[in-house]
């Protein structure tokens, strides 16, 4: 957040409850009379009824008679986002509160508020642009610009919930337990009605933004093959001269070019451990990338040599369009082997690599978690940057391998090994073109591939997998093991996940989905299946759970590239194939 509109915060914290309610209010009446269509007056039980919490709802609403009385869907939409942002902050100064009790704290408590204060200020900033969208207009919004408003609501209800998680994990203190998680708790209610009265007033009807076309025939011979990359000779020749090879080939040498497929450079540094690069660490490296870029003028390309790092990367929020590249899947290794609760780290920060900066890109690097399946949850990988692409990467690990956090991701002919739920989190992620192990995992354990997080129905998260071949590993192939292997299991209420066009290898239990614990979710998450191949796709023996659906072409559509990511608007500029139906 900018200091002119922090400024602006802090001030409005310093007025009473009445007045803060008269300036927020009388400023956005004015724009709708003066700018905008008139919009008809709706009571606080009515809007309240298109929510999730419709008595929290009501109870969090304004209702002076003077503040109410000609109130609209944007008057509450915009109270309600800027009350959250104010929760946002208190939360925030909550738990550095709790932090400086570090004395009576455990070292994994200390870290799970370590995280929640790293999602409070993600939510901090996610709200603040929120609360400039919304404060600007009263009138459906372009559907670029919706969804972006509604991927940062999506991503802060995610937040609340990985930092609640994170606390219920650790056991946190009982005489601290009630003073944190209870605010948390209706932070977290608050959050769903801000997504759901925007979602009411600013986002395009359903009917009129889907754009959807069922897979064709056309658009599914694309199966195995790969759209061709384009890329200008400038950029072939750079990638070429730090490489001595083409690491991003393009496909069809006769195509025409356009600008706004090229992929753009604005710097190089070359990571080598032996000295002979700008940095021998990849930390270095991201260190010294630029801070808050928008993108215009290319990625910082970080050329990482082969080799085995044994870093722990974290790349923040401020450092935005990076481009990693490696020399190749087992040639680039990024190591580490951090779990959850034996090491007295949480689920969340036991990653090797994380990222939260926009516009991220990895291309032909391997990333381990080498805890084993002994230490239980262990991720390699978490990302939660938006607009992010892994391309040619490989992910190895045994439980939690993959973290897809939140916002919005695309994976393309990756690699990814793990055991239970090595696919999991709440982003709205498309995978296209991976192959997918499952290993073999401690005994009387079972293997779910997904655990999709998603908590609220208005999130337009979820995990789409296309085009993917599902084999199991190696050692599970040719172990005597009685293991059993699941498609996926409902992590949240409204968990999500497709498989759409797979090669369904026939180690996959018939049942296909497996519960999380007893009926929990089995109605309200949303398994689907679409024209998979293989000995396991076979749907007739599947769970017959009211959430689980064989759908046609035209459903699986909706959580294509082009629908569910609205990927055409930005995969081009990172140079990675992808078809977008």
């Amino acid at each position: 957040m900018d200091n002119n509109i922090s400024k602006l915060f802090m001030a409005h914290y310093t007025l009473s409850f009445t007045l803060t309610l008269f300036v927020l209010f009388s400023l956005s009446q004015s724009s709708a009379a003066n700018i905008l269509p008139i919009i008809n007056p709706v009571s606080p039980s009515t809007i309240c009824k298109f929510t999730p919490f419709p008595n929290f709802c009501k109870s969090m609403l304004p209702t002076t008679e003077n503040v109410t009385s000609n109130n609209n869907v944007y008057d509450y939409g915009r109270f309600s986002v800027h009350k959250s942002l104010s929760s946002a902050h208190k939360f925030h100064s909550l738990i550095q509160k709790y932090l400086r009790q570090s004395k009576i704290l455990r070292i994994i408590d200390i870290r799970a508020l370590e995280d929640c204060q790293v999602l409070a200020e993600l939510n901090i900033d996610y709200l603040s642009s929120t609360f400039k969208t919304v404060n600007e207009t009263s009138k459906i919004l372009p559907i670029l610009e919706a969804e972006d408003v509604q991927t940062l609501l999506s991503a802060i209800l995610t937040n609340t919930q990985t930092c609640l998680d994170g606390l219920q994990e650790t056991d946190f203190p009982w005489s601290l337990r009630n003073g944190i998680l209870t605010p948390l708790i209706d932070d977290k209610k608050l959050y769903s009605v801000s997504l759901a009265l925007f979602i009411k007033g600013w986002v395009p009807n359903k009917k009129k933004r889907s754009k959807s076309h069922p897979i064709t025939q056309k658009q599914s011979a694309f199966r195995n093959g790969h759209l061709p990359l384009k890329m200008t000779a400038r950029n072939r020749a750079i990638f070429e001269s730090i490489s001595r090879r083409k690491l991003l080939q393009q496909q069809d040498d006769d195509q025409d070019l356009e600008d706004d497929d090229q992929v753009l450079v604005s710097d190089i540094v070359i990571v080598n451990q032996d000295g002979s690069g700008n940095f021998s660490t990849i930390n270095e490296a991201v260190a010294a990338a630029p801070n808050k870029t928008d993108g215009t003028t290319g990625h910082f390309l970080i050329y990482i040599n082969a080799g085995v790092y044994e870093e722990y990367v974290h790349i923040s929020k401020n450092k935005k369009y990076l481009m990693m590249i490696g020399d190749g899947i087992n040639q680039t290794i990024i190591t580490g082997n951090h779990s959850y609760g034996v090491d007295n780290f949480t689920t969340y920060n036991s990653s090797t690599f994380a990222v939260h900066g926009q516009g991220f890109v990895a291309v032909n690097i391997t990333f381990q978690n080498t805890a084993g399946a002994i230490n239980h949850q262990a991720v390699a990988v978490r990302n939660s940057a938006d607009l992010s692409t892994f391309y040619s990467c490989r992910f190895e690990g045994y439980q939690d391998t993959l973290y897809v956090h939140s916002l919005r991701q695309f994976y393309r002919e990756c690699d990814i090994y793990g055991t239970v739920d090595f696919i999991f989190g709440n982003a709205a992620a498309v995978f296209q073109n991976c192959n997918l192990y499952p290993r073999l995992p401690l005994e009387k354990q079972f293997n779910a591939i997904t655990a999709q997080g998603r908590t609220d129905p208005n999130q337009n998260t979820g995990i789409s997998i296309q085009n993917c071949t599902i084999n199991p590993a190696d050692d599970l192939r040719f172990s005597n093991s009685s293991t059993q292997t699941y498609l996926g299991r409902p992590w949240k209420e409204y968990s999500r996940t497709i498989y759409a066009q797979n090669f369904i290898d026939g180690f996959i239990n018939p049942l296909g989905w497996k519960e999380w614990t007893g009926d929990f979710a089995l109605n309200t998450s949303y398994y689907a299946e679409f024209n998979n191949t293989g000995p396991g796709s076979n749907t007739s023996d599947r769970v017959t759970w009211p959430g689980f659906h064989v759908i046609n072409a035209t459903d699986a559509a909706n959580f294509t590239v082009s629908e569910f990511l609205l990927g055409e608007d930005w995969l081009p500029r990172t140079g990675v194939p992808y078809f977008k139906a």
